[in-house]
């Protein structure tokens, strides 16, 4: 059966693969900025997400064995834990960070890059981005990393043997929504690598616009987290998520300049 068929059961149906490993959701969450962990268990529960991506430099899952441990809330056997590089500015810090990772992680191998330029704009250092996921590919890792919306950027980093690509919408935690879908096309029309929109995201409809691009998934934190009701905001995302690849799925109409009648004209009975 084709999925293209019955595109109501689509989201359903087809998972996101990554690594060789399929997920049910397409819809990735961050774990940081909630008010406590308590509200974080909720709203990941709520956006029915599958991947938990964890700030190792933020965040104990096991580094300060007498504080709160993350994993105790999303654990590992009903999660997959992301751990990623939030707060490097170079690839030998993020390289430590993620072989940290591994060790607490007991041997994991799937992590997120992500090696900022600047402290005010969050934007991603493609340069030591390149550099630290040569090393991180070369030692092992199943590396989905946070980059530019530059399709040669992102062709470089699957040459290289990353194992997703997750450009940014517009900046981290801005809210601002999809800023250049032609690029995002561009990126999604040459890779044959996941694509995830991956910071800027605000609001369903911008998660939304995303899957209808034509993108593998959406990865967020702060629409979530820094919502009013973060967990209502989660299942709203949720829902945005599986209606936007429905969306792609079937296949808009094309927008044209003139009217189309939605009843024939052909064929009247008066």
């Amino acid at each position: 059966m084709n999925l293209n068929d019955h595109p109501q059961q689509a989201s359903q149906q087809e998972g996101l693969t990554i690594a060789g490993k399929t997920y049910r959701s397409r819809l990735l969450v961050g774990s940081g900025k909630y008010r406590d962990l308590e509200e974080m268990r909720l709203a990941t529960e709520a956006s029915g997400a599958d991947i938990i991506t964890v700030a190792i430099r933020r965040v104990n899952i096991g580094q300060d064995p007498n504080a709160p441990n993350l994993l105790d809330v999303v654990p590992p056997s009903k999660y997959t834990i992301l751990p990623n590089t939030a707060g490097c500015y170079n690839a030998k810090d993020a390289v430590y960070t993620l072989q940290l990772a591994r060790e607490l992680l007991h041997g994991h191998k799937l992590v997120k890059l992500e090696v900022l330029g600047d402290e005010k704009t969050l934007f991603p250092n493609m340069p030591e981005t390149l550099k630290a996921a040569e090393t991180l590919v070369a030692d092992g890792f199943d590396v989905m990393v946070y980059c530019s919306d530059d399709p040669i950027q992102a062709k470089m980093l699957e040459q290289i043997g990353c194992v997703a690509v997750m450009p940014l919408a517009s900046l981290i935690g801005s809210g601002m929504g999809i800023l250049n879908p032609w690029n995002l096309s561009l990126i999604i029309e040459q890779s044959t690598i996941p694509v995830l929109v991956d910071a800027g995201v605000g609001t369903a409809s911008d998660a939304a616009i995303a899957m209808e691009l034509g993108c593998d998934g959406v990865l967020m934190n702060t629409a979530i987290a820094g919502a009013h009701d973060p967990i209502r905001m989660a299942r709203a995302m949720r829902l945005a998520v599986e209606a936007g690849r429905d969306a792609y799925l079937a296949g808009r109409i094309p927008k044209r300049f003139a009217a189309s009648p939605s009843s024939p004209m052909a064929g009247r009975v008066i």
